[in-house]
């Protein structure tokens, strides 16, 4: 299955205590830190939640 590549951009600091659970479950621990995943659409709706603290990388 297809991968796609996911890279946080900021901090977790501040966030709610839901989204720092996702940017967990994504694998997310520091700021840069940048993980494979599968493209399914629960990993999708997991990065549409913290779209503002993380990037797909090309």
């Amino acid at each position: 299955m297809a991968t796609i590549k996911v890279q946080q951009i900021k901090s977790k600091i501040g966030a709610p205590k839901d989204q720092k659970a996702t940017l967990q479950a994504l694998g997310l621990h520091k700021i840069s830190q940048v993980v494979e995943v599968e493209d399914t659409p629960s990993i999708r709706g997991m990065i549409r939640k913290v779209h503002h603290l993380v990037n797909v990388v090309d």
